[in-house]
C-alpha cells in the first residue's frame, strides 16, 4: 500500500523481537510557516527543501531507516523543489499527501473544494516524485467528515490527521501571540492544533466508518497517560531547558507505550533539523535558538531511543501490519462540537 518499494515479509506476533513503531515527517516548507503565521510575502513560496532534504536523507541513511514524508502539493508543483522531493522517493521513502495549499482550516472547505485540493496535490506529487499517495495528513491536524469521505472516494488507505492531546488550545494561544493575523485570519485558524476534546480521542489505531467503507486512522501518538505531546518538536522544546530532561521524558513515554501496548507513531517536522542559522525568517519559532547541527544531533538521540525499543517502519507498512492483525475498533466520525470517540 505504500509508495516505497515492496518490503520483505515481516515477522508478526510472537515472532517479532520488538513491537512496531512508525516515523513520519511533515514536509512543511518555509512559506507554509509564514502563511500560517500571517507574514507578508509568504506567497513568494520561499523554500528550504534543498537544505532539508539532503540533511534528513543522510540522517536516515546513517540509521538504515525508511520513513514517510507528507508532501505539500504546491511545493511539488514548483520546479525548484522537484529535485529535493524526488530524492526522498528515490531513497525508498513513502510519500504521503499533505494537501496542496497547506491551509490548517481545511476542515472549513466545501466538499468539491476538498476533492479538488487532494487531486491537485496528488497530481503534483506524482509528477515530482513518481509516487501515488495512499496516506493523508491534514495541515495543522485539520480533519472533517467531508475530508474522510473524499479520502475514501479517492482510494486512500489511511489517514494520519489526529493528534489526541489536551494542549492544542494552549499551543494555538501561544502561536496567536506571536503571529500577525487579522480577526478574519484568527477565525480561520480557530481550531489550529485541535480542541480540548481531541484529548479524548484514541491514541491507538482504529477505523472510521465512512458510509459503507472503512478507513484506517493512525493517530500521532501522545503520552498514554496525560495526553501531552511526545513528537520530536516538543522534545526539542524540552531540550532547550535541558537535553537530559527531554531524553528522560521520551524514555518514560516509550516505556508507557510498551506497558500500555501502544505502538507509537512519532512525528517529525523540518524545524527539528533546522535552526535560525539555516532559516532566520523563522527565528520566532520555539527551539530555533539551537543551531541546526545541534538539533539534528538531539533528534538522533531521540530516534535512537525509539529504535532501541521498537522496530521503526513507514506509516504505510505500519498500517498494513495493523490491518493484517485485525481487531480494530470502528468509530463514527465526529468533529467540532460533537463528542470525540474515547479510547
Amino acid at each position: 500500500m505504500s509508495t516505497s518499494p515492496t518490503s520483505p515479509a515481516r515477522p508478526t506476533g510472537a515472532e517479532r523481537p520488538k513491537p512496531l513503531a512508525s516515523l513520519s515527517l511533515d514536509a512543511d516548507n518555509l512559506w507554509s510557516y509564514q502563511k500560517t503565521h500571517g507574514d507578508a510575502g509568504w506567497d513568494h513560496y520561499a523554500s528550504y527543501l534543498d537544505v532539508l532534504a539532503p540533511r534528513v536523507l543522510d540522517f536516515l541513511a546513517a540509521r538504515d531507516l525508511t520513513i514517510t514524508f507528507f508532501v505539500v502539493g504546491k511545493d511539488a508543483s514548483l520546479a525548484e523543489n522537484r529535485d529535493a522531493l524526488a530524492s526522498l522517493a528515490a531513497a525508498g521513502h513513502e510519500i504521503g499527501n499533505h494537501s496542496f495549499r497547506h491551509e490548517p482550516w481545511l476542515h472549513l472547505y466545501e466538499r468539491q473544494e476538498l476533492a479538488d485540493e487532494l487531486a491537485r496535490a496528488e497530481e503534483a506529487i506524482a509528477e515530482a516524485t513518481g509516487a501515488q499517495t495512499v496516506g493523508f495528513r491534514g495541515p495543522g491536524y485539520s480533519l472533517s467528515t467531508s475530508t474522510l469521505e473524499v479520502l475514501v472516494e479517492r482510494g486512500y488507505r489511511y489517514d494520519a490527521s489526529t493528534l489526541p492531546t489536551v494542549i492544542g488550545p494552549l499551543a494555538r494561544a501561544y502561536y496567536f501571540r506571536a503571529a500577525r493575523l487579522t480577526e478574519e485570519q484568527i477565525a480561520e485558524r480557530s481550531e489550529l492544533f485541535g480542541t480540548w476534546s481531541d484529548g479524548l480521542r484514541s491514541i491507538r489505531p482504529y477505523r472510521w466508518q465512512v458510509g459503507d467503507r472503512l478507513l484506517t486512522e493512525l493517530p500521532v501518538t501522545t503520552l498514554p497517560l496525560g495526553r501531552v505531546p511526545i513528537h520530536v518538536s516538543y522534545l526539542l522544546y524540552l531540550a532547550e531547558v535541558r537535553p537530559a530532561l527531554a531524553r528522560a521524558y521520551f524514555s518514560t513515554a516509550l516505556r508507557l507505550c510498551r506497558l500500555r501496548r501502544v505502538e507509537p507513531s512519532i512525528l517529525l517536522h523540518p524545524l527539528d533539523f533546522l535552526g535560525a542559522d539555516d532559516v532566520a525568517e523563522l527565528a520566532f519559532f520555539p527551539a530555533m535558538g539551537m543551531a541546526g547541527a545541534l538539533k539534528t544531533e538531539l533528534v538522533g538521540q531521540f530516534v535512537d531511543q525509539l529504535r532501541a525499543q521498537f522496530e521503526v517502519v513507514t506509516m504505510g507498512d505500519h498500517v498494513d501490519d495493523i490491518e493484517r492483525r485485525g481487531g480494530l475498533d470502528v468509530l463514527t466520525p465526529r468533529f467540532a462540537t460533537e463528542t470525540a470517540p474515547v479510547a
